[in-house]
């Protein structure tokens, strides 16, 4: 089977998975059965598999098949160095929404919706952004095609991510999210060119953005090795990364809802 194919079949998989089983039609079914940490540890599990699954295939075959545009773009030094640049800065952004995550409106378990703050004012997203950014950069420099239909996929993931979760909370949490929705935006700092936000520089995760730097140089540094042991190293950091940050969205919301004498809200 042409390399491609193979990513391209488990990528569908992975995504419609992800999607659909975040859908409330799912949810509506399935979540009074299993609950809502089980319904969140069952989607968790079925994620991590299919994730998986692309990319132990990747791993394996990542070195053959038809050509990607890589060779083209190499060849055009200044778009290769802003293609870097785009990378850098996504995984900055990554690094700052999975800091800020556990806070955020949009995380799990119903966080309260309070009035942007920090890396939200440029953008509400700033993890799914980040994984864009990276994944459409990597299409540009993938040299073969399995690679950029890998990282093509990751990155209509991440925007289609971004865009549920919104029409989710919209319609779960009514007029407060719109409000919020409406003084920010997926796309970085759109609002703050449109007068309806503004940066406090005080509010800034630049700690956060520091470390994304810092991680994005590291992988640079061992790039044509991230893919050994059949993609490993790459299953443990995102699906560990995963389980983190839900972990500490869940504390998060079991010390708000002692707070305010409640039990969670369900997202």
């Amino acid at each position: 089977m042409e390399p491609a194919l193979g990513v391209t079949l488990l990528a569908v998989l992975f995504i419609a998975t992800h999607v659909g089983l975040a859908s409330d039609a799912v949810k509506r079914r399935f979540g009074p059965r299993l609950g809502e940490h089980g319904f969140v540890a069952a989607y968790s599990l079925v994620a991590a598999l299919t994730f998986s699954a692309v990319v132990v295939y990747y791993a394996a075959h990542r070195l053959e098949g038809a050509a990607g545009l890589g060779a083209a773009t190499i060849a055009v030094p200044l778009l290769r160095e802003l293609l870097f640049v785009a990378i850098v800065a996504g995984v900055a952004l990554i690094a700052a929404g999975l800091m800020a995550y556990p806070r955020m409106p949009v995380a799990l378990f119903g966080q309260p919706i309070r009035a942007p703050y920090g890396i939200e004012r440029v953008t509400r997203h700033p993890f799914f952004v980040g994984t864009a950014a990276v994944g459409v950069a990597h299409v540009l420099l993938a040299p073969r095609l399995a690679g950029a239909i890998l990282m093509g996929g990751l990155a209509l993931l991440a925007l289609a991510g971004a865009r549920h979760q919104d029409a989710r909370h919209l319609r779960a949490r009514g007029q407060p999210y719109a409000d919020y929705l409406a003084v920010t935006s997926m796309l970085p700092f759109a609002a703050i060119v449109a007068g309806r936000q503004r940066i406090v520089w005080r509010e800034m995760p630049f700690g956060a953005l520091a470390v994304g730097v810092g991680v994005a140089v590291v992988l640079r540094l061992v790039h044509a090795s991230l893919f050994a042991q059949g993609g490993l190293w790459i299953i443990l950091a995102v699906v560990g990364g995963a389980a983190v940050a839900s972990t500490q969205t869940w504390l998060r919301a079991r010390r708000h809802a002692r707070r305010v004498g409640d039990v969670p809200v369900r997202s």
